[in-house]
C-alpha cells in the first residue's frame, strides 16, 4: 500500500498558470522573459518595480542593466511621470555597485541608448563601473552625452 502512495505524483498548484501573460508583459521581449524568469538568466534584484541582471557583453568589469519589471517602451518614449521610475532605476543601480564594493560614484556611468541605437525597447539603463577601466570600444559606445548614448548623472 505504501509503495502505490508512493509512486503518485506530487500536487501542482495550477491556480496560476505560466501560459497567462502578466500585466505590462510583452512575449516577444527578451528583457520581459529576462525578468519573468524564463531564460535562466541570474536576477540581482527583483521586486514589483525593479529586476536587474548582468550585461552579457560587459562593458566594464561591473556592467548591470536595469530595467522596470513592466514592459516601458525606450528611453525615447519616457513622460514626466516616469521620472520617479528612472530615480527609482539608478538608485537600485547604486545599491547593486555597493553590494559589489564598488564605493566611487565618480568612476561610474549610468545611460541609456538613444534609439535607434538601443537592442532591446524594453527601458533599460546601463550601470557601468568602473568607467576608467573599460576598454577602446567601450568608451565609444557609453560616451558621455553622446549622440546615442544619454548620461542620468
Amino acid at each position: 500500500m505504501a509503495e502505490i502512495e508512493a509512486a503518485q505524483p506530487a500536487q501542482v498548484d495550477v491556480s496560476k498558470s505560466s501560459n497567462d501573460p502578466a500585466e505590462g508583459y510583452e512575449k516577444k521581449c527578451i528583457f520581459c522573459k529576462i525578468v519573468n524568469k524564463e531564460m535562466g538568466t541570474e536576477l540581482l534584484h527583483c521586486d514589483e518595480e525593479i529586476s536587474c541582471f548582468r550585461d552579457i557583453k560587459p562593458g566594464a568589469p561591473h556592467h548591470y542593466l536595469i530595467v522596470p519589471t513592466k514592459h516601458v517602451g525606450n528611453c525615447k518614449s519616457l513622460r514626466k511621470e516616469n521620472v520617479p521610475l528612472v530615480k527609482r532605476m539608478v538608485e537600485t543601480g547604486k545599491e547593486i555597485l555597493q553590494k559589489n564594493n564598488i564605493t566611487d560614484l565618480n568612476d561610474v556611468r549610468f545611460g541609456f541608448h538613444w534609439p535607434p541605437f538601443c537592442s532591446v525597447t524594453h527601458l533599460h539603463l546601463h550601470v557601468l563601473a568602473p568607467a576608467s577601466q573599460m576598454g577602446f570600444m567601450s568608451r565609444l559606445f557609453y560616451r558621455l552625452n553622446s549622440y546615442w548614448f544619454i548620461t542620468t548623472f
